[in-house]
């Protein structure tokens, strides 16, 4: 399929990075068909008749519509679904109003973070759940706490993370790569690893939907392949493509994806930063010539949105930008 601008509504698309995905593939933006086109402005005409006034930029509703195989009518009602979600968690308050003060010590038995980019440009997110120690944990936090940091820093990736790693990448980035370290979880504790990871999947799928990019399980324990083979009961078949299932020899597997320079020390690579990966949230999104102002942090107190999920800055025309990619 031939590439193309992104077809925009005035209204919504307000973007100030590269529109046009890397890879040819059919719905996604650059490389969409006429029916396609058709279909999203289908969707949100559909939902703007229903009062919606946010979050209906072509970007969104194409993740959604990809989501659903472009069907309109699940889309749409994935959508509504989401939304409401949204109102009743309270997600667009989130990024600028919850603070996570305890969570160098949840650290401690659970780190999750954002940390630098893959060869593609993505966002890497990584997790480590053999020292989860839920009775230890909730004497510091609660597990309310743990799922709203978890959210808000979904809605970090999708701005100011992606679209950071956008500019710098010169192409259009809307998933990330994940690592799950599954070092020190053994056979006896995979029921309560599987609750866990089954959850954030629902929330993964159900409200952030098309945002995986790579998936890395590595240190799996011996009878883990059985185990994931039941998960992906739950899993779309394309997302399952995604993953991959490495035991203790992980390394040179991992470093075909991620340059060694990006990559903790710990995990095979050469990265050490100052005061430790875990906390330093480094990428481009913290880098001068690539990081804007994210729209959340526009807003005021517990006032704060985000509107359409996208930066919402000066417009600026796709076909200028091509010169990007990709939350858990």
């Amino acid at each position: 399929m031939a590439e193309k601008a992104l077809p925009t509504d005035p209204k919504y698309d307000q973007y100030d990075f590269p529109t046009t995905a890397p890879e040819p593939q059919s719905g996604h933006p650059g490389h969409t068909t006429p029916e396609q086109d058709a279909q999203v402005y289908q969707l949100r005409s559909m939902l703007e008749q229903e009062g919606y006034t946010q979050r209906l930029d072509t970007l969104t509703l194409l993740r959604f519509l990809r989501a659903r195989k472009f069907d309109v009518n699940l889309a749409k009602q994935m959508f509504v679904h989401c939304e409401k979600w949204r109102k009743e968690f309270g997600t667009d308050n989130l990024p600028a109003t919850f603070e996570y003060p305890e969570k160098p010590e949840v650290f401690k038995y659970y780190p999750q973070y954002y940390h630098k980019t893959d060869k593609d440009g993505r966002p890497i997110y990584i997790e480590k759940l053999g020292k989860i120690d839920l009775n230890a944990m909730y004497k510091i936090t609660t597990s309310e706490r743990m799922l709203q940091n978890l959210v808000t820093e979904y809605e970090k990736l999708a701005d100011p993370r992606l679209p950071a790693c956008s500019r710098k990448a010169g192409k259009l980035l809307e998933t990330c790569c994940t690592i799950m370290d599954l070092k020190g979880v053994g056979v006896t504790s995979i029921p309560s690893v599987y609750g866990y990871v089954r959850q954030a999947s629902e929330i993964s799928q159900n409200y952030y939907p098309e945002r995986l990019g790579k998936f890395y399980l590595i240190n799996a324990p011996w009878g883990f392949s059985s185990f994931f083979n039941v998960v992906k009961g739950f899993l779309d078949p394309v997302t399952v493509k995604k993953i991959h299932v490495l035991g203790g020899g992980y390394q040179k597997e991992l470093l075909d994806q991620v340059p060694a320079e990006n990559l903790p020390v710990e995990f095979g690579g050469s990265c050490k930063c100052e005061g430790g990966c875990e906390l330093s949230d480094m990428g481009p999104w913290q880098e001068a010539e690539w990081a804007r102002e994210p729209a959340w942090a526009a807003k005021e107190g517990a006032d704060a949105t985000i509107e359409n999920a996208d930066p919402g800055y000066e417009k600026k025309d796709a076909e200028g930008q091509e010169g990007v990619q990709t939350s858990a």
